[in-house]
């Protein structure tokens, strides 16, 4: 009450105290360096024991490990991944105040910490398993691994004891096994309407803090690194300490079998925001990297493109209005603003493009890039003229290289980590049998085959397609013209293309069945799905969903002329 300063983050006068006596906000979590004053007083002696004193809870099993909770793993599998985007040059900023801010309020809101522990709810008292044996390093530090606080219900005083007997009983009541204190009571909860924390939603709170920060990293970019490994996602466990054993139910909470989605996590990043009642994020510029002009201009040099198309991506992104500031930020909780993904936005920005300059009808393009290759043969001056055939040979071989190298390493990759795990302790004894075979095994084979080396990374690249310049044998098309192609009216430039070909003439309802347009590639075009499949390729997300960003914008951008179809056919109809 004495402490009325405003907090540096959000102005606000909501202070509360931590267990080490330091103030922070209750409206933004911010931890501040002021302490409360205690003032001193002797010990009154013949006075009545009000609480008992709590144990450590840190007490080894029988087995070496400790206790340890469902979210002291989430804490860990998210320190790691923030550690690993640091290494790839993400602002420090990311791990020790934007994530940990995040992580503490989703903590506060799911009544997992800094809250009363709810009555008619056993388990709610959490804390923290360092990732090293030192458990008594300073709680207040903000960091991953010191974010939990202790809160003790009103009324009488659990102590850990009673709380551990409390979860065996629970335990033996179910019959389940883990490792963890509270793994089988987590899978047990409805916690639907909590947003129950999963492995992929470690990704989502990972996007989300580079989305707050503006970071020049596309969700599409961050889960590539993930698969290729940069990012620790699967079988991160291995990285958990000793004393934290991994058996049993656990496994079906961090063991991931899959590669993450693209449409979960995003959807996933989405609920987060509401659910934490984050502000508005930070404006989304046009000089920021998420901004379509800046995408659009990585994309047209990651697939191989004229630079002059980048003019043309520009006047697209400002006649539609999807380079405003109010459309491209995020604001949680806002139903009638539609969520933006920024890497499909500007893949299906150059996708309309390309259809207003070839229209992509199998005909069109073959038609002007026979033009253009005639024209290449007289032109001694200037740059080539841009063949969309060439091109399109071009990038098919390095494609079909790229995809073919991508299956063979999904098809290699070995889901079973070197951790043996196990799910019950029958099982444990066999389990761990089996696996020493298997190494022998392994070694003998290796001796007598030679030993086959493991492919190292890649190392992490922005790019995954390079097209150098330099390059004699003409497979780079980035300085090529477009003049082949567009002729000037009125002192602007134009396409000598007049029509354009619709993907859908009506949106589907995005809400009910999940995409805006249906896509099946034998109704369109050979050449629009070859650009769609590249943009997939890159982005390493299914075709259908640029095909809803193409449709979207197409809607846009000949709203007018669709509106006056609609009105005829009415009238025609009347």
């Amino acid at each position: 009450r004495d402490f009325n300063e405003r907090c540096a983050q959000c102005s606000e006068v909501n202070w509360g105290l931590t267990d080490g006596g330091r103030f922070y906000c209750r409206s933004c979590h911010n931890v501040t360096e002021r302490t409360r004053e205690v003032v001193n007083t002797d010990f009154i002696t013949n006075s009545r024991v009000q609480t008992v004193a709590k144990g450590s809870r840190k007490q080894e099993k029988n087995d070496g490990g400790c206790e340890w909770y469902i979210c002291e793993g989430f804490q860990l599998v998210l320190k790691k991944q923030a550690e690993a985007l640091e290494a790839l040059g993400v602002c420090p900023q990311m791990k020790d105040e934007i994530l940990c801010n995040f992580w503490r309020c989703y903590l506060q809101k799911s009544k997992q910490a800094y809250c009363k522990r709810p009555a008619g709810e056993t388990v709610k008292a959490l804390s923290v398993c360092e990732s090293s044996t030192d458990f008594d390093s300073d709680p207040e530090r903000p960091s991953l691994l010191h974010l939990l606080s202790l809160s003790e219900s009103e009324g009488d005083l659990q102590t850990d004891c009673s709380f551990a007997s409390s979860m065996s009983k629970v335990s033996e009541s179910t019959s389940v096994y883990s490792g963890s204190v509270d793994g089988s009571l987590y899978l047990m909860k409805n916690q639907k309407e909590k947003l129950r924390m999963t492995m992929p939603m470690t990704l989502s709170f990972c996007y989300m803090a580079l989305l707050w920060l503006r970071e020049p990293i596309t969700l599409s970019e961050l889960l590539r690194f993930v698969v290729e490994g940069h990012i620790p996602y699967l079988n991160v466990f291995e990285h958990f300490p000793e004393k934290m054993k991994l058996c049993g139910l656990d496994l079906k909470i961090f063991c991931v079998e899959s590669w993450p989605v693209y449409e979960e996590v995003f959807n996933k990043m989405h609920e987060l925001a509401a659910f934490l009642d984050l502000p508005r994020f930070p404006d989304i510029t046009d000089s920021c990297f998420l901004h379509p002009d800046m995408l659009c201009m990585k994309y047209l040099m990651e697939a191989n493109l004229p630079d002059e198309l980048h003019n043309w991506t520009c006047r697209v992104v400002k006649k539609i209005g999807i380079g405003e500031v109010d459309f491209l930020t995020l604001m949680p909780g806002n139903k009638s603003t539609r969520k933006v993904k920024y890497d499909v936005l500007a893949a299906a920005v150059i996708v309309v493009v390309l259809k207003l300059l070839f229209l992509l009808d199998d005909h069109y393009e073959w038609l002007r890039s026979e033009s253009a290759e005639e024209r290449n043969k007289n032109n001694t001056e200037g740059g080539p003229y841009f063949e969309f055939k060439k091109w399109y040979e071009v990038v098919k071989h390095s494609l079909d290289v790229e995809q073919k190298k991508l299956d063979e390493e999904r098809a290699k990759y070995l889901w079973r980590c070197e951790k043996p795990l196990f799910y019950s302790v029958k099982n444990k004894s066999k389990v761990l049998k089996r696996r020493q075979m298997v190494v022998n095994l392994q070694n003998q084979f290796g001796k007598l085959s030679g030993s086959v080396r493991r492919a190292e990374k890649p190392n992490p690249s922005s790019f995954q397609l390079s097209w150098s310049e330099e390059n004699t044998d003409g497979s780079c098309f980035h300085g090529h013209s477009l003049k082949g192609i567009l002729q000037e009216k009125c002192g602007l430039l134009t396409t000598m293309n007049p029509d354009y070909w619709l993907c859908t003439v009506k949106l589907c309802n995005e809400k009910l069945c999940g995409h805006l347009a249906h896509y099946r590639e034998v109704e369109f075009p050979q050449s629009y799905h070859f650009v769609l499949g590249l943009f997939s390729f890159l982005l390493r997300i299914q075709p259908s969903y640029i095909h809803d960003e193409v449709c979207m914008i197409e809607h846009k951008l000949f709203n007018k002329k669709l509106s006056k179809k609609r009105k005829h056919s009415t009238v025609l109809r009347k």
